[in-house]
């Protein structure tokens, strides 16, 4: 039997989700559960695949089964492609197996010619509608399918606008939008070069083909991406028969959620337009009213819609968020899909669920997507400082946060401005998916069009930045990099604060504070630390930084970088004096001055995290980083030191490296020089000492990390040192005192010799930064300037130092766990690279069997939950 590559809606469901897309699965689904659904059939993701293999064409075979399903939709319908009794016009959408929004496009009232336009205007005796369903046709067909550009087309209409006077698309008459049609098919011509298509058949193969091709553009490769979907998925596409919104003031079109997507409160929210296409509302071309005005319009309509939604969510057992269609009081279901949602409306729908009897506990923090926890852990205003702050505008709250800095105008600027450090809140008329990268650049979005359901919205959502939208308030002049709003004209780079909650926007700078956490968040937590097998660590090198932690649930230090302690200003100089001393006693005389400030942060450190466990990295940099470089340094150094500016500056030469990565540093510089090893020793067992007098219920084990070992012999050596002094310092104080000497794992070889290196740690812990950089030998600063080649010829899908490289990296992972674990049954493994904080790298941890993560302290949460997902998901 040959592959099925086509299927009607009534012959699918929703576990088909990998087969027909997401869209395709509900769409199925909803037909099986007896819906209004217009009639159509879905071609599946693996006809995508195929048109990929076969060189982005559609085979002869997937061509004929098309037409087939074609004839079964005519059949079922009893309306023809081209006909001029009764034609059929189809739209034509893309469904992924996971929701991309606004990344594939859509193509509308397909089937439509010079012909057809006439017959649909007399049968329905309705000629501005016929003729505006052919403009939109003609529009969205050059755009999506011709890559025309849009903005041609808007262009006519906006002069077609001012020579009618008017400013609303919908005051056009028929004979306006007839004369359209005329001017965007010569456009057409003139772009493309070729009459545009009027044969329907042409029309959809060329419709198919631009939803595969946009499976490949340039923003659905980045969303997917920054989503973890797999390139090889493909997309579906749904070809389903028009229900029309733009008939007259009895038809309409919207969007609506089941529970509000920015709150989770359980009440049906979503916006509405009258005599519209879907399009109009999605794209935020016109700002539309709030759902409750549908129950005045079309009572009838809306009140089976409420009763559709109530089956569907019962149905899902989650939110869900919907498109509709009235065509002359009459209700057609578009589509449905579990809504994207704020992270805090996401823990609140999954506690009232849970609280509804509608899933279990295990269920509802499955449910919640890990890095979604990000806004909740992101600054919110001020709350004395916005009392006294009136708003200059309002626009619609779409995504929750706090944003301040300075105003740019293009995603380019945006993404410009970031990079020298700028804070920036893009202001725009609406966004479009180009602008994704400027997106991401941004502190907050704010755009004077659209609404909660608009690009900008549903991105900024997803993303976690904050956005205000539809502000119509707003003046703009894009152009001109400039916009008025209450009497004040902004330029790029003025100040301005935005509230994602409120949509209020201030004059200039306010002050943000930290999020704090409470509620359902709690609830979440509690769940996912009750399911979850894995421990979570922080990566913290201050007081301040471990505490944080701690609030948001850290069970210990994973990693703390004693560097980071060097640089500050009262003892750098000391450090400096240590790197260019001449004899062993001039180092030990200098690192005396740095030993007690060492031993307070390490104190500080033990105070805040209250008896869990600390691991302390000995030193890791090379030494050229701790020199000075500015010529008043160096002369104050050479004064200390007495010593010539000359000289110091030879010994400042010296250290020079050709490749400091692989350089002379970690284990290699206590190799070199003990004295720093014997002096942090020092540090951290006296600390320990001190704080365990202080707090004798207190069990305090300090973890010491040897870094970058790649052979026994080498950490065999520094152990030594590390041991005799700490025996001795212990001895001397007379106490009983436990402590763990154990390495990072980050250079391949050790990983490949752990059963030798597990004779000498205590414990492992895996530095995944450096691995990933030495096992694909790329240097983490510099693979940003290749990395985006790697993306577009299909090389790499994601950043291996944003996602584990599970494949080699944790191959190596994987071997040095199981080696090290014969030797040592008891030790304890963790992770402290970037990784430790990653969703999918944190369920890689717990398939592996790790102890702990460890990650920085606002990602603490999400590696608990993430930690708590993949337990339950092993059960």
């Amino acid at each position: 039997m040959a592959k099925k590559y086509c299927y009607l809606f009534s012959e699918g469901n929703a576990n088909m989700r990998e087969l027909l897309g997401g869209k395709g699965a509900n769409l199925a689904e909803m037909t099986g559960m007896g819906l209004p659904v217009p009639q159509g059939f879905t071609i599946s993701t693996e006809a995508c695949t195929q048109y990929y293999e076969d060189g982005r064409q559609i085979n002869p075979d997937i061509m004929a089964e098309i037409n087939e399903y074609i004839g079964k939709m005519e059949e079922i319908t009893g309306k023809k492609f081209g006909d001029h009794e009764n034609p059929l016009l189809v739209s034509v959408r893309s469904g992924a197996r996971a929701s991309m929004p606004g990344m594939m496009d859509t193509i509308l009232n397909l089937g439509l010619n010079e012909e057809v336009v006439e017959v649909i205007a007399e049968k329905s005796n309705n000629p501005r509608w016929a003729w505006d369903c052919y403009r939109r046709f003609i529009q969205m067909y050059s755009d999506v399918v011709m890559e025309v550009g849009k903005k041609y087309f808007e262009e006519l209409i906006d002069e077609m606008k001012a020579k009618k006077g008017v400013t609303q698309d919908v005051d056009l008459d028929a004979d306006d939008l007839k004369e359209l049609a005329a001017q965007f098919k010569a456009e057409y011509k003139e772009k493309i070069g070729t009459d545009f298509p009027s044969d329907p058949k042409e029309q959809l193969m060329g419709a198919v083909q631009a939803v595969f091709r946009s499976w490949d553009n340039p923003r659905a490769n980045v969303y997917r991406r920054d989503n973890d979907i797999p390139y090889s998925w493909g997309t579906a596409v749904n070809v389903q028969s028009m229900a029309f919104g733009n008939m007259g003031d009895d038809c309409g079109t919207g969007v609506a959620f089941t529970r509000d997507p920015a709150t989770g409160e359980k009440k049906l929210m979503g916006e509405f337009l009258t005599n519209a296409q879907g399009e109009d509302v999605v794209a935020g071309v016109r700002t539309p009213m709030p759902i409750a005005q549908m129950a005045e319009k079309f009572p009838a309509a809306f009140e089976k819609f409420q009763n559709v939604c109530k089956t569907l969510e019962d149905h899902y057992r989650d939110m869900q968020d919907m498109e509709f269609t009235v065509e002359h009081g009459e209700l057609f279901m578009l589509q449905t899909r579990n809504g994207k949602r704020t992270a805090q409306a996401a823990l609140k729908i999954a506690c009232d669920l849970v609280d509804e009897g509608m899933r279990t506990e295990e269920e509802a923090v499955a449910m919640i997507d890990p890095r979604n926890l990000d806004t909740l852990l992101h600054p919110q205003f001020d709350a004395k400082a916005l009392k006294a702050a009136t708003p200059v505008g309002k626009g619609l709250g779409a995504s929750p946060g706090a944003a301040c800095g300075k105003v740019v105008f293009t995603a380019d600027d945006a993404v410009a401005w970031h990079e020298k450090g700028e804070k920036v809140v893009l202001v725009r008329l609406e966004t479009s998916p180009e602008d994704i990268t400027g997106m991401k650049a941004s502190q907050g979005i704010l755009t004077v069009r659209g609404g909660m359901t608009s690009h900008a919205a549903v991105v900024a959502r997803g993303m976690g930045t904050c956005c205000v939208s539809g502000c119509g308030d707003i003046k703009m002049d894009e152009a001109n990099k400039k916009f008025e709003l209450a009497g004040k004209t902004y330029t790029e780079g003025d100040y301005i604060s935005i509230d994602g909650s409120t949509g209020n926007i201030y004059d200039g700078v306010i002050p943000t504070v930290d999020a704090t956490i409470a509620g359902e968040f709690g609830r979440i937590m509690a769940w996912a630390d009750k399911y979850r097998v894995l421990k979570v660590r922080t990566n913290a090198d201050t007081p301040a930084d471990a505490k944080k932690a701690r609030e948001l649930g850290a069970e210990g230090i994973g990693l703390c970088r004693t560097e980071h302690m060097f640089f500050e200003p009262d003892r750098i100089g000391a450090f400096r004096e240590m790197i260019c001393s001449d004899t062993v006693e001039e180092r030990e005389a200098a690192l005396a001055k740095i030993e007690p400030m060492q031993q307070a942060d390490f104190e500080a450190l033990y105070e805040a995290l209250e008896g869990c466990p600390v691991t302390i990295r000995f030193l890791d940099p090379p030494l050229h980083e701790f020199v000075p470089t500015e010529e008043a340094d160096i002369k104050a150094l050479a004064d200390t030191q007495g010593k010539s500016v000359e000289t110091i500056k030879n010994i400042i030469a010296s250290l020079h490296e050709f490749n400091p990565m692989m350089g002379h540093r970690g284990c290699r510089l206590a190799v070199t020089y003990p004295e720093i090893a014997i002096m942090q020793t020092k540090a951290v067992i006296k600390a320990a000492i001190a704080v365990s007098k202080k707090h004798p219920d207190w069990n305090i084990v300090p973890e010491i990390m040897i870094p970058l070992v790649g052979e026994i012999k080498e950490l065999k050596y520094v152990k030594n040192f590390v041991v005799e002094t700490a025996d001795a310092v212990i001895k001397e104080a007379g106490v009983d005192l436990k402590y763990e000497v154990g390495t990072m794992i980050e250079i391949p070889r050790a990983a490949l010799t752990a059963d030798e290196i597990a004779k000498e740690a205590e414990f492992f812990c895996f530095g995944t930064n450096d691995l990933t950089q030495m096992t694909f030998g790329f240097s983490r600063d510099d693979a940003g300037k290749f990395l985006d080649a790697y993306y577009d010829a299909k090389i790499f899908e994601n950043d291996p130092f944003a996602k584990l490289d599970q494949t080699g990296v944790g191959k190596l992972m994987d071997m040095a766990v199981k080696m090290g674990k014969e030797v040592r049954p008891e030790m304890h493994i963790g992770i402290c690279g970037e990784h430790g904080g990653d969703p999918s790298s944190v369920e890689f941890c717990h398939k592996l069997g790790l102890t702990y993560v460890s990650c920085s302290p606002f990602r603490v949460p999400i590696a608990r939950l993430a930690a708590a997902q993949a337990a339950i998901a092993s059960k």
